[in-house]
């Protein structure tokens, strides 16, 4: 049966995550209702008049949380149909609610996996850093305390490579996974905005807002940036800041080659 694959974004505010819960609404409950419409087939016999639409299933690159958002989550399916993207785009997008959306739809191999194949993920936080909110800040965490970009920067530092990250990873997850490799750990300024990028081959529950968390406790509190080494050599969770919002969280890419060769290569 054909496998495709498909780039999605939506803002999560209004989803309890990515992934189907019970009794929850979910990103891939709307995906799957929608592919189930458009393509979901009724498996019976061509002599039974009734048809019921199959279940379309479909795998995620990750699991996001509840109202974290993004703009390059890829999710994989098998259609009995074939598919036109030109198409399967415009009715896809005509189904799905405002704040999901497909990006591009393309077959892949049969030995493609979402979640299995991808080699690195990339997350951005953004924080509105000025003394007033604005209706304009969109998606993003107010801080009206100055932060210094270097600092911060300094103390992200510590945590590119491979490392056991157990003091950034949720105590209430029963995930075993504590080590994780970062490519890459750094923020840039633009106007009132620091956004945060961190590009590693997987991340843990809640990492990425415990570690911004980390970092405004160090900015807070006036700590040295060393302090966030410690706090990665402690693997202990109750040394690190708290899980701030996931407001600001936004999943940017999944990639299924080499990361540091596709930043050589990003076409």
């Amino acid at each position: 049966m054909p496998k495709y694959s498909m780039v999605i974004e939506y803002i999560g505010t209004n989803y309890a995550g990515s992934q189907i819960q019970p009794n929850q609404t979910t990103v891939q409950s709307e995906i799957e209702k929608a592919l189930c419409t458009l393509i979901g087939e009724s498996g019976l016999p061509q002599s039974k008049p009734a048809k019921l639409p199959r279940l379309i299933k479909t795998i995620f690159s990750g699991r996001t949380d509840a109202g974290v958002h993004a703009l390059g989550q890829v999710v994989h399916f098998e259609s009995e149909k074939p598919i036109v993207a030109s198409k399967f785009l415009n009715s896809m997008n005509g189904l799905l609610p405002d704040d999901i959306s497909v990006k591009s739809v393309s077959e892949v191999d049969e030995h493609f996996h979402a979640q299995l194949s991808a080699r690195y993920r990339v997350y951005q936080y953004r924080i509105a850093n000025r003394s007033q909110r604005s209706v304009w800040d969109g998606h993003s965490l107010l801080v009206r305390e100055p932060l210094d970009l270097e600092r911060m920067n300094k103390g992200l530092s510590y945590l590119i490579g491979e490392h056991d990250f157990t003091s950034f990873k949720s105590a209430k997850t029963e995930n075993p996974a504590k080590d994780c490799i970062v490519y890459k750990a750094h923020c840039t300024k633009s106007g009132d905005f620091i956004i945060i990028e961190i590009a590693a081959n997987r991340f843990l529950y809640n990492m990425v807002r415990t570690i911004v968390g980390t970092l405004l406790l160090i900015e807070h509190n006036k700590l040295e940036p060393e302090f966030m080494k410690e706090v990665l050599e402690a693997k202990d969770r109750t040394k690190a800041g708290p899980t701030i919002s996931p407001d600001g969280l936004c999943l940017m890419e999944v990639g299924y080659s080499d990361f540091f060769e596709q930043q050589k290569n990003p076409h």
